[in-house]
């Protein structure tokens, strides 16, 4: 009976954890860039995008596909950056539950 005690403690300290973590996400901001910084894309932890910059110099009428590209490629940096950080915060949290043999 020791062990269910032991596993209802790890499933708390597991919902625990996802409840934290899914918190951090909502709070998270990251910005990818691209064209040197001419597109800012900022994004939840959710990859949803909060905020997006556009310098004017970059905005030409005759080249929309070249902003859009900008954009598209500031969007792919900063979910890339919201993937890592994730990976990072997610081998902290495997590392806490101590679970044998998976960590």
């Amino acid at each position: 009976m020791k062990n269910i005690g032991n596993l209802q403690k790890m499933m708390k300290t597991a919902k625990e954890m996802q409840e934290k973590l899914q918190k951090e996400m909502a709070e998270m901001r990251v910005d990818g860039n691209s064209g040197g910084g001419m597109v800012t894309v900022t994004v939840d932890g959710m990859k949803n995008i909060i905020a997006l910059k556009i310098d004017p110099e970059v905005v030409n009428k005759d080249d929309v596909e070249m902003l859009q590209d900008l954009i598209i490629a500031a969007f792919n940096d900063a979910t890339s950056k919201v993937d890592e950080q994730m990976s990072e915060k997610m081998g902290g949290l495997g590392a806490a539950l101590k679970i044998p043999g998976l960590f």
